[in-house]
């Protein structure tokens, strides 16, 4: 009878112990569902997925740069088109418009047209009204198309949206350390720069109508500054996109592509 009793006792006693250890069958259930979300990174991984994010980083500052600011192009008359000390130049980006005047002696000599809008001079910039009444901009005489730079400005703060996104994603997949996240991350660091150069193709377009809906006064334009932060932006954004993606892949793309020759070989 206590013979009977003693491996029941035995038993119990290892159960108890098993619980009290954590290595019971529940508890590694557990502990294996946590870690199927992805596998778990290496330090390696880790630093490298850091290299990424500051790639993507940059195109996000430069983003935020190019789409704060109002010099995506200037628009400039002849020098001597009103008079012969002042001339008139403008600029503008996604959201405002501003004008300004310039002294026509700081002009260089050899430039036909005014400008350029970075010379010292009175500025007058105004907020569009395309979000707000729905109305046109007058420049020179020529008439904005509101619906081609609508679609501009929708395009940019859509990408500026899914970089958001993405960064979430990074900062989960290094705060859990799980590589599952670096996919929908490159999802969508990819299509904000493909959006970010979208943007930039449709505002070029806005630009090509405004300058056909007036012929009486001649212009000269020239994309700015705010458009090459743009430009560089998309490229660097998909960049990082990429390199998230090759990340989270379970093999080395390079071993595929290159692999190793055994020495008996």
């Amino acid at each position: 009878m206590s013979a009977a009793a003693a491996p029941g006792a035995g038993q119990g006693a290892g159960g108890l112990a098993n619980l009290m250890t954590g290595r019971s069958t529940f508890g590694g259930n557990k502990r294996r569902r946590t870690t199927s979300t992805g596998p778990v990174m290496s330090e390696a991984q880790e630093g490298k997925i850091k290299l990424a994010f500051f790639v993507a980083i940059v195109g996000v500052v430069l983003t935020v740069l190019g789409v704060g600011t109002e010099f995506w192009v200037e628009l400039a008359p002849a020098k001597n088109f009103y008079n012969n000390q002042t001339c008139l130049t403008a600029h503008y980006g996604l959201w405002k418009g501003c004008t300004k005047t310039l002294w026509v002696a700081d002009i260089d000599p050899d430039r036909e047209s005014c400008g350029p809008a970075e010379l010292p001079g009175e500025s007058n910039c105004t907020f569009f009204k395309f979000f707000t009444t729905g109305e046109n901009a007058v420049i020179f005489q020529k008439t904005t198309q509101k619906n081609l730079n609508v679609a501009a400005a929708m395009l940019a703060l859509f990408s500026l949206f899914l970089m958001v996104m993405g960064a979430i994603c990074i900062t989960m997949s290094l705060s859990k350390e799980i590589l599952f996240f670096l996919k929908p991350a490159s999802v969508c660091f990819v299509l904000s720069g493909v959006l970010v150069l979208l943007s930039l193709m449709v505002f070029h377009q806005s630009v090509l109508a405004f300058l056909a809906s007036d012929h009486t006064v001649p212009l000269h334009h020239e994309l700015s500054w705010s458009v090459s932060c743009v430009g560089c932006a998309g490229a660097v954004l998909i960049v990082g996109g990429v390199l998230f993606l090759l990340l989270a892949l379970p093999y080395s793309p390079w071993q595929r592509c290159l692999p190793h020759k055994d020495s008996s070989s």
